[in-house]
């Protein structure tokens, strides 16, 4: 899909800016998508049977891609497993590692090359009882993606939980020039944001701040536009039926005002009203997902003629009558199609 530009000049300043048009998803708000069939399944484990793979973070290193996802299982409900393969039809037959990182709850994993140290880092959520909330945001580290062992064991982002935070949820981290700044949500319609310098980062946050309200709930991830001086936010929403599904917000700046995109269940980044699935309906929801990047670094940044986004799904059917913890998630690829 290729984006055109208008060249519009200013009366008022003289100034010339470039406009996309108005047909394109990132300024229309309308996104059209083909779903894939699932990529990829819950392992059954003998030894700890597990229920479902969710919360992916990926990126493509050296020829490879390098994923990290959540696994719910009976013994132990929250882990991080990892996976490489060259492409995706060898993900379901790829090797899976779970890391040893924390005999703890651990979860809901980031990761992405942090240029300044030459080291890859993940950002995560880990449970501490001795803490309030219990679930805090941590981060671990390797120079050598490739090496599920080589992780280091988490450590805390925060010295102390802010005064101001009474739940958090799901952390995301992104750079520009001079600062990191970290998301996250708290389950009850607020996202919030707090920075620190790249000399400090991991440590060194300021406290965090409201910066966008509505009927959102988790799973906020912040991307960069490649060559269009905007940032894309997609957050997960509950629809009908307990359907997750996703919205999306633009911002000139990652301190800067979030405008909606695809923000209402008319009007969604990812739902059953725009998406079209390739074989047997596999899911009705779209739930806490990671956008393909171009990089892999601190940037985050996208494509924003190939967006294709890695998510969870499952069907009205498979999850009937279950808790939470025993939906049976798998992941799958959405991919943008043109208009019917």
């Amino acid at each position: 899909m290729r984006w055109k530009w208008h060249v519009v000049a200013c009366a008022a300043c003289g100034l010339v800016t470039q406009i996309l048009c108005a047909e394109k998803p990132l300024a229309s708000g309308k996104f059209l998508w083909n779903c894939s069939e699932p990529v990829l399944a819950p392992l059954e484990r003998q030894s700890d049977p597990c229920c479902s793979v969710k919360d992916p973070s990926i990126v493509r290193y050296e020829g490879q891609w390098h994923l990290f996802c959540t696994i719910r299982s009976v013994k132990r409900t929250h882990q991080i497993e990892y996976l490489s393969f060259k492409d995706w039809k060898d993900a379901a037959s790829a090797q899976r590692h779970i890391l040893q990182l924390t005999n703890n709850y651990f979860c809901a994993p980031q990761v992405f090359y942090f240029t300044p140290h030459s080291k890859w880092y993940m950002i995560y959520q880990a449970s501490e009882e001795t803490r309030k909330p219990s679930l805090q945001p941590v981060y671990s580290s390797t120079t050598n993606i490739a090496d599920p062992k080589s992780w280091m064991g988490p450590a805390f982002l925060y010295p102390a939980t802010p005064e101001n935070i009474k739940a958090w949820i799901d952390f995301w981290v992104i750079c520009n020039a001079g600062k990191a700044h970290l998301f996250f949500t708290s389950n009850n319609g607020l996202m919030w944001r707090a920075e620190t310098s790249l000399d400090k980062f991991p440590l060194g946050w300021n406290k965090p701040e409201i910066v966008l309200r509505g009927d959102i709930f988790e799973a906020n991830h912040v991307y960069r536009l490649r060559g269009m001086n905007k940032f894309l936010n997609v957050i997960e929403a509950i629809g009908e039926k307990d359907r997750r599904y996703y919205k999306a917000y633009l911002a000139d700046r990652l301190d800067g005002t979030w405008q909606p995109l695809a923000d209402s269940r008319q009007k969604p980044f990812a739902s059953t009203a725009n998406v079209k699935q390739a074989g047997a309906n596999w899911t009705d929801s779209f739930s806490h997902g990671e956008m393909i990047r171009s990089g892999y670094d601190e940037k985050l940044e996208i494509d924003p003629e190939n967006l294709v986004f890695l998510f969870q799904g499952v069907s009205d059917e498979q999850r009937a009558g279950k808790p939470y913890g025993q939906i049976p998630w798998k992941l799958g690829l959405l991919t943008l199609r043109k208009e019917d």
